[in-house]
């Protein structure tokens, strides 16, 4: 009769999805690939002296992790964060997201480590093997910043906005303390800013069709605390010109505004909303969880009274 004391006590070790699931085997596997063949990894991570020829290794690096505490963190991580934003976003678009974050990151610490090369001539930079998922998973802690801003984290008791800058705060702080932060810390923090970018300005809607989140709340000056943001915002303002100027205008040109009102989905409310079925969704699944471990718990006491 034990058993459903064991179940129900493990709820929250459930419901993990498939493709979280099939994900979280590939990192184990890659793991488990070098260390089996540890020369794989000139072929697998990241070098950048090698990149040219091994063009692959801009989409493989993130998916090899080079130590059994990395695969442990990220599998979990995987499973965990997947298992929130997967049914919000759907699978298509949770495995695209991961699939451009991790390449645009890989790319962005490709042209770092040359240009730290150039800048201070050391060829540790070009033939450093960086791999790892944790790049992604930094980009999991932005979607969550949308998705669900203001939930507050019990065990932290921080507000979920905050994940992200804490997240690279803390990075760069432990990078003082350790040996060579360029295998980690510009994967963290082109992670962190590739999938602002992604979710900013490229998700697709699947109700609106049009593209982004450009809700004040999801802004980049948002990262950083509120006595920052008038010194972030003019900076962050030139970056958006460049980014999305064209798109701007272009969106105007095939009809997004209407006699200067924007139409449905382009406005910020519609982010805003987008944030509140996040949330409902996030409720209804804590609120199933719970339902799910009352259940097994009333199981249990019958089976307790009808032996005794």
């Amino acid at each position: 009769m034990s058993s459903p004391a064991i179940s129900g006590g493990t709820s929250l070790f459930t419901g993990f999805t498939r493709l979280c699931k099939g994900l979280a085997v590939v990192l184990v596997g890659g793991h488990i690939i070098l260390q089996i063949l540890p020369s794989s990894v000139d072929y697998l991570a990241l070098i950048p002296a090698r990149t040219i020829p091994f063009a692959w290794n801009l989409i493989t690096a993130g998916y090899v992790e080079q130590s059994v505490h990395q695969v442990i963190i990220s599998a979990i991580g995987l499973l965990f964060i997947g298992k929130l934003l997967e049914p919000i976003w759907g699978s298509r678009e949770f495995l695209k997201f991961i699939f451009v974050v991790n390449f645009l990151t890989s790319l962005c610490v490709f042209v770092t480590a040359i240009s730290l090369y150039y800048i201070t001539m050391q060829e540790n930079y070009l033939y450093m093997p960086i791999s790892g998922f944790h790049g992604v998973l930094s980009g999991f802690l932005v979607g969550i910043k949308q998705i669900i801003p203001d939930q507050e984290l019990s065990l932290l008791k921080i507000k979920a906005k905050w994940l992200p800058s804490l997240s690279v705060l803390l990075s760069i702080v432990v990078s003082f303390f350790t040996e060579e932060p360029a295998k980690y810390l510009p994967t963290l923090i082109f992670g962190t800013y590739m999938s602002w970018i992604y979710l900013r300005y490229l998700q697709k809607n699947p109700e609106t069709k049009h593209r982004g989140d450009p809700s004040d709340e999801f802004a980049f000056s948002t990262f950083f605390p509120e006595f920052l943001r008038p010194v972030i915002d003019p900076i962050a303002s030139i970056f958006h010109r460049m980014l999305c100027g064209r798109t701007a205008t272009s969106d105007e040109a095939r009809g997004y505004t209407l006699g200067g009102a924007p139409l449905p989905g382009s406005h910020p409310v519609e982010a805003s909303r987008r944030r509140e079925r996040g949330a409902r969704a996030l409720e209804e699944r804590l609120a199933a969880d719970l339902l799910a471990t009352g259940g097994k718990e009333e199981e249990l006491k019958k089976d307790a009274v009808e032996n005794v």
